[in-house]
């Protein structure tokens, strides 16, 4: 912990700074994480790091060693001018001063021809919304390495149909091969979160692992599947007026699924068969 520890300290008094609650900001302090996110990201460089909230950028500059290239995406100006400063001399490096959210990262690895990664530690507060974008954007890139609120990371690297699952789960399996990396303690940053976080890693899959008709209607099934977690499948798709009850219910007798049955406890394939039926009713 000892040189990150030394260096988030020393840039903090530098520039008289300390870590913004309101955009979740909390300094990484510990060199063992710092140095397994890297070599979790297997950095080359052949490769554009696409860097998600920097902050002081004590990741930013392990990477910066490794890359070919480093887009960091900030939002908070006061690290903007630090990580200006502080990166100055390095040609690999470019910010990008956004809401990642807007940011057309499509536009920006087409443009940089590389194979891209993502890397970030991502404040608990929008670590959902980032990660939907990510995947569901089809953007071309490899790979996802990312520090987020353990409960958090749980439910994305959960196995579909487990009680850890959500609806985050299918759409992140059915994009990604999610990986547990490492538990992160909260002595690990400044200042200290409530919480402890957790490294993982998103591969991201060449091809789906189940064939789906219509992509919309899978991950609406899905979605509406889990609006009443406690309730059965049946209620929570006819109480959202995704179908029919009778009807659904027929769909599931074919397939036979029990009509008890939570969506919480169905498989990816599952989902996929059920959806595919919808369609081919609705046609």
């Amino acid at each position: 912990m000892e040189n990150a520890y030394k260096e988030t300290k020393f840039l903090m008094d530098k520039y008289h700074i300390s870590a913004n609650k309101n955009l979740g900001q909390n300094f990484l302090i510990d060199d063992d994480v710092v140095n397994k996110i890297v070599e979790t990201a297997n950095i080359s460089k052949e490769d554009l790091i696409i860097e998600i909230g920097p902050g002081l950028g004590t990741l930013t500059s392990r990477m910066l060693e490794k890359a070919g290239k480093v887009i960091a995406i900030e939002l908070d100006k006061k690290m903007v001018a630090i990580l200006q400063d502080r990166f100055a001399l390095y040609k690999n490096f470019e910010l990008i001063n956004e809401d990642v959210l807007k940011v057309d990262l499509k536009n920006l690895i087409q443009k940089n021809k590389k194979n891209t990664k993502i890397v970030a530690n991502l404040p608990y507060y929008i670590t959902t919304p980032i990660i939907m974008k990510l995947i569901e954007d089809k953007l071309n890139i490899e790979s996802i390495t990312v520090m987020v609120q353990k409960e958090v990371a749980q439910r994305l690297t959960a196995e579909p149909g487990t009680n850890l699952s959500g609806a985050i789960t299918y759409t992140v399996n059915y994009y990604c091969i999610p990986e547990e990396i490492m538990v992160v303690p909260n002595s690990s940053f400044i200042p200290a979160p409530e919480v402890e976080s957790e490294v993982i890693k998103l591969l991201i899959r060449k091809e789906p692992p189940v064939k789906v008709e219509n992509l919309e209607n899978f991950f609406k099934l899905i979605k509406v599947s889990f609006m009443q977690r406690r309730k059965t499948l049946i209620n929570g798709v006819t109480n959202s007026n995704f179908m029919e009850k009778e009807l659904f219910k027929q769909i599931l007798t074919k397939l036979e699924i029990n009509e008890k049955i939570r969506g919480e406890d169905l498989s990816l394939e599952d989902f996929a068969k059920i959806s595919n039926e919808c369609i081919k009713i609705s046609k």
